[in-house]
Formats: C-alpha cells, sequence, structure tokens
C-alpha cells in the first residue's frame, strides 16, 4: 500500500476515534450522570467539570507552550466574580432593593460605579469573556516580549493571584471580603433552589467542557499548535526562522484565561458562591497539580487529571479530613518525580512496550523469501 493511502486511512481512522470519543463522553455527561448522581451529586460533577475547562486551557499553555501559569486563580477569579456580581444586582433587584444585602450591612446606599455595568446580562456574558482575555493579552505581551519565562514567569503569575485575593479581601464593601459574593438566588430569571435547573447548569458546564475540548483539539494540530510546540522545544529557533515566540506565547496564554474565566463565571451559580479563598495561590496549584498528575502534553489527561483530583478530594476527604492534603502532595511528587508524563503516559509507555515486544510482522519477511526464491536454483 502507498505511504499515502496509508495515511489518508490513517487520518481517516483518527477521524473517527475522535468523533466517536466526543460521543461516548457525551453519552457519559448527558445520559449516564444524571441518571445515576443524585441532585447533590450531580452538582458536585458540575464543579469538577469547571476545573476540567480551567485544565483544558493549562495543558495548551503549559503542556504545549511550556509556560508554567501558577496563577490561572486570578483569570477564574475574574469570571466568577463578575458572574457574582450580576446575580447579586438581579437579586437585589428582585428584592426591591438598591444595593446587594452586604452592602446593605456595610452601610453603603448606591451602587458602586464599577458594578453598575453588571446589571445587564448581556455586558456581563461579553466582560466574562473579554475582560480576562484582554488582561492576560497584556500582560503576557509585556513578559514574553521582555523574554521572561521558567521560574521568574510562574513566580510573576503567582504573586499576580496573591494580588488579587488580597485585593478582594481588603474591599469588603465592595466585594465582600473574606466572605466573598454569597447567596445567590436566581440565574438570568431561574431559580437555582429548582433541581431541574441546577441539572440545567450542570448541562451548561457539561456542554461547555465537550466545546472547549475540541477547540484545544483544534489549536493543538494546527499550524498553530506545530509552532506552540517548537517555541517551547526551541524558542531561539523560531526566532531564527522569522517567528515572534511572544506572540505564539501570547495566544496560548489568552486562551488559557478566557477557558478560566468561563470556568469561573460557571462555577460561581454551580456551587452558590465565590469567595477570595477560590482566587488566590493554593487554587492556582491545585488546578496545576490536576493537570500534572492528568498529564499535561495530552488532550484528555488535564480533564481527566483534574476531574479524578477534585473527585479523590472530596471522596477521601469526607473519609480523611486531616490526610488528603498530605495524599495529594504525596501523589503528585511521585507523578512528577517518576512519571513526568502524567498518568497519561502510561498508556504511551504500554504501548512503546508492546511494539518492542510484538515479533515482527509477516509483510516485513515476505522481501526476504522472495530473495531466496531468486537466488535459488531453477
Amino acid at each position: 500500500m502507498a505511504p499515502r493511502t496509508r495515511g489518508a486511512i490513517s487520518a481517516l481512522v483518527g477521524r473517527w476515534q475522535t468523533w466517536a470519543g466526543f460521543a461516548i463522553a457525551a453519552v457519559v455527561l448527558f445520559g449516564v450522570a444524571p441518571a445515576v448522581l443524585s441532585t447533590f451529586r450531580l452538582g458536585l460533577l458540575g464543579q469538577f467539570l469547571c476545573y476540567a475547562i480551567v485544565a483544558a486551557g493549562i495543558g495548551l499553555a503549559w503542556g504545549r507552550g511550556g509556560m508554567l501559569v501558577l496563577g490561572q486563580g486570578v483569570f477564574f477569579g475574574l469570571g466568577g466574580y463578575m458572574m457574582g456580581m450580576h446575580l447579586k444586582i438581579a437579586d437585589a433587584q428582585i428584592a426591591g432593593n438598591d444595593v446587594p444585602d452586604f452592602m446593605q450591612i456595610a452601610g453603603v446606599r448606591e451602587l458602586p460605579a464599577l458594578w453598575v455595568p453588571f446589571a445587564s446580562p448581556a455586558v456581563t456574558l461579553l466582560a466574562i469573556v473579554i475582560v480576562p482575555t484582554a488582561v492576560a493579552a497584556l500582560l503576557g505581551l509585556g513578559v514574553f516580549k521582555r523574554r521572561v519565562k521558567g521560574a521568574y514567569f510562574a513566580i510573576l503569575s503567582q504573586a499576580l493571584a496573591a494580588a488579587m485575593a488580597i485585593l478582594l479581601i481588603g474591599q469588603p464593601e465592595v466585594f465582600g471580603g473574606f466572605n466573598g459574593l454569597n447567596g445567590f438566588r436566581t440565574f438570568f430569571g431561574f431559580r437555582l433552589a429548582d433541581p431541574v435547573n441546577k441539572q440545567m447548569l450542570y448541562f451548561i458546564a457539561a456542554a461547555t467542557l465537550l466545546i472547549v475540548v475540541a477547540i484545544v483539539r483544534q489549536l493543538m494540530q494546527s499550524r498553530y499548535g506545530e509552532l506552540l510546540v517548537a517555541v517551547r522545544d526551541g524558542e531561539e529557533r523560531v526566532r531564527f526562522l522569522g517567528y515572534d515566540p511572544a506572540n505564539i506565547k501570547v495566544v496560548a496564554y489568552s486562551v488559557a484565561a478566557l477557558f478560566a474565566s468561563i470556568a469561573g463565571a460557571l462555577f460561581a451559580p454551580i456551587i452558590g458562591f465565590i469567595t477570595p479563598s477560590q482566587v488566590g495561590i493554593l487554587p492556582s496549584i491545585a488546578f496545576l497539580i490536576g493537570v500534572a498528575i492528568g498529564g499535561r502534553t495530552t488532550l484528555l489527561g488535564p480533564v481527566l487529571g483534574a476531574i479524578g483530583v477534585a473527585w479523590a478530594q472530596t471522596l477521601f476527604s469526607e473519609q480523611f479530613p486531616s490526610g488528603w492534603i498530605y495524599a495529594q502532595g504525596a501523589l503528585f511528587i511521585v507523578v512528577v518525580g517518576f512519571f513526568p508524563a502524567g498518568l497519561a503516559g502510561l498508556g504511551l509507555l504500554w504501548a512503546r512496550w508492546r511494539s518492542k515486544a510484538e515479533p515482527p510482522a509477516a509483510a516485513e519477511t515476505e522481501p526476504e523469501a522472495e530473495e531466496s526464491k531468486v537466488g535459488a536454483p531453477t
């Protein structure tokens, strides 16, 4: 068979495998999970899917681009707080108040100017998409143009997460302080106390995750994805070829920020609150742990790793409240130390071992048989 024909068949098989994978995921998320899980457990799964959306963006920026992003909690918090601001304004309007309940307690009688635009649902949705993406793009241009990378970039992004949490805590009359924004009653007119509406939020999160994974896959397999890997492995060579590595990094960093913001905006109504503790350094590291354990260089590794770690945390923290953090740290050390490619890399190692263990194919021995026939006496 000609190499071109074999390549076409491989591409067709790969395309069908991809569609089959999405179909199986859709059946599990939209059919099996709602049928077997209670409303509470389905809500937990919705939270885990939000973490997976963040992880998909980290997999693109860190796994493919080599950018150790330790500040995704910032963009997650931006999306969550902007959605929370809209929900609190809507609840206040339904109750006939000018400002949300926590502002009334603090003595605020007029809605702050920062909050006014978020009274509009359309402006809120646009802000969730535009603001974090623009912040990431500006920050990325300022950092990557100066060729800041590696540990320096990681420390800078982590410092940004710490500053964000301190800012939110220091403005209790505007952002609720340590308590954050909580007590959401409605979501764009739907009562959050209704189990049907809670299930609707889960479905939105599940559909968003599938769309995000499809976008990441398309980016990874495109020419841009090849350039991103090339920048990770040899930035100076890419610059020598006439490309600006900074621009390539900024795109991945901005896309990851966009996904984190969308995840935060979905997380706030699903869980019912958003606080500074979900924005700072620890949440950013937790996002990274799930990606590292799942396998940062693969498509599904970060997604499955984030869901698996979040599920394990919920399961084991119920039984061993004080021991889970140590187990999580030990798992992270073992995976990073002995399986740098994450748990997804175990499948690659197994496939490589099987390819070495399998005997040569019969087709490879046919030419030798033909040569023996030619050399034999007639």
